[in-house]
C-alpha cells in the first residue's frame, strides 16, 4: 500500500489545530488506497499547541508528534518534519487552514500520473490586506528576475513531493534555509494546482512586515548573487560620474578661476558617495553573515520529544540534526 505522510509545522496554533485535524482526518478516510500519517511539528509554541497535538495522537493512531527544543523558525520546523517522514510521498501544509486539505487527493492523483512535485498556486488570497498582497506579488516577481532558479509565482509551501524529490531535498543541509527555493531547486517534474486561498481559520499570522522583510532578504541572498553585482555596477557608475564631475570642476577652475563656493554641492556629493559605499558594505555583510553561520556547522534543529503510535516511531531516539 502507498504510504503518505503529511508534515504540519505549527507555532502557537492551538485555536485552530483541532479543526484542521478534523478536516485532514476526513481526507485520510477518503484516501483508502493510502496508508496515511500526519507528522505535527511543534516549533517551540508558547500556548497549548503541543498538548493538543498529544491529545490528537492519543485519539488517532495516524498522528506522530515532534517537539523541537525551542522556536527555530518555520523553515527549520519544516525541515524537521521532512526528515521525520518515511513515506512514498510527503505533503507539506500549514495548520492555519488557509491551504485546504481537501486538495490533497488531487495532489496525490497528479503524483500517480508521474509528477514528483505538485504545488499549490494561489489565484486569490482572502483575508489579506492590499499591502500584503502587493508586497507578496512583488517579492515573487523580483525573485524570478534575480534568481537563476525559476521560483513559481504566488506559491507557498503547500505541496506534495515524491520520495526521490524528498531524498534530494535532504541532501541540502544549509543553515540559512529558504524552503520555497529549495523545493524548486531540486527540479524533477513539477505541476501547479491553482486554488483560492482562504483566510485563517483562527488566530493571527506570526509574520509581521519586519519578519517578512528579513524573509525576503533570506530568499534573495540564498538564491541570487545579483545584489553584489548591483553594488558593483552602482559603484562603477558612481565612480564614472564622480570622475566626469572632477574633470568639469578642474576645467572650470583652469578657465574661469575658482571662487570659494560650492559647500552645499560638496556635501551632497560626499553624502551620496558615502551612502552608496555603506549600501555596498551592507550587501557584502549580508552574504558574509550567512557564510559565518554556515561555517559554524551547528545542528539545524534539536528535538526534545518524538512520539508516534507505531513501534518504529515510539522507539526512535531523538537526535540533533
Amino acid at each position: 500500500m502507498t504510504r503518505l505522510s503529511v508534515v504540519v509545522p505549527a507555532y502557537n496554533e492551538s485555536d485552530g489545530l483541532r479543526e484542521f485535524h478534523a478536516r485532514l482526518a476526513t481526507v485520510f478516510d477518503a484516501l483508502a488506497e493510502c496508508d496515511c500519517e500526519v507528522i505535527y511539528v511543534d516549533d517551540g509554541s508558547r500556548d497549548a499547541t503541543y498538548e493538543i497535538m498529544c491529545g490528537l495522537r492519543e485519539a488517532d493512531a495516524r498522528v506522530t508528534t515532534v517537539k523541537l527544543s525551542r522556536n527555530f523558525g518555520k523553515e527549520l520546523a519544516l525541515t524537521a518534519g521532512i526528515d521525520a517522514a518515511d513515506a512514498d510521498a510527503v505533503i507539506i501544509i500549514d495548520a492555519d487552514l488557509q491551504d485546504p486539505p481537501e486538495l490533497i487527493p488531487q495532489f496525490v492523483q497528479y503524483w500517480r500520473d508521474g509528477y514528483d512535485v505538485v504545488y499549490g498556486t494561489r489565484s486569490t488570497r482572502a483575508g489579506e490586506t492590499r499591502l500584503k498582497k502587493f508586497t507578496s506579488a512583488a517579492f515573487y516577481r523580483v525573485m524570478q528576475r534575480l534568481s537563476a532558479t525559476p521560483l513559481p509565482r504566488d506559491t507557498g509551501d503547500f505541496r506534495l513531493m515524491s520520495r526521490r524529490a524528498i531524498d534530494a531535498l535532504k541532501l541540502l543541509r544549509e543553515r540559512q534555509r529558504f524552503m520555497k527555493g529549495l523545493f524548486t531547486w531540486v527540479g524533477f517534474r513539477q505541476k501547479a494546482v491553482v486554488y483560492d486561498r482562504d483566510p485563517r481559520h483562527a488566530g493571527s499570522s506570526k509574520f509581521n512586515y519586519w519578519r517578512l522583510w528579513n524573509f525576503a532578504l533570506e530568499g534573495i541572498t540564498s538564491f541570487s548573487g545579483a545584489p553584489l553585482k548591483i553594488a558593483t555596477y552602482v559603484g562603477v557608475a558612481t565612480a564614472l560620474v564622480a570622475f566626469a564631475f572632477g574633470l568639469w570642476v578642474l576645467g572650470k577652475a583652469l578657465l574661469f578661476g575658482d571662487p570659494v563656493r560650492g559647500y552645499p554641492s560638496l556635501m551632497v556629493v560626499v553624502l551620496f558617495i558615502g551612502g552608496v559605499q555603506l549600501m555596498a558594505l551592507g550587501m557584502i555583510g549580508e552574504y558574509l553573515g550567512r557564510l559565518y553561520m554556515e561555517a559554524k556547522q551547528r545542528p539545524l534543529y534539536l528535538i526534545e520529544e518524538w512520539r508516534g503510535n507505531g513501534p518504529a516511531r515510539a522507539a526512535k531516539t531523538p537526535a540533533p540534526q
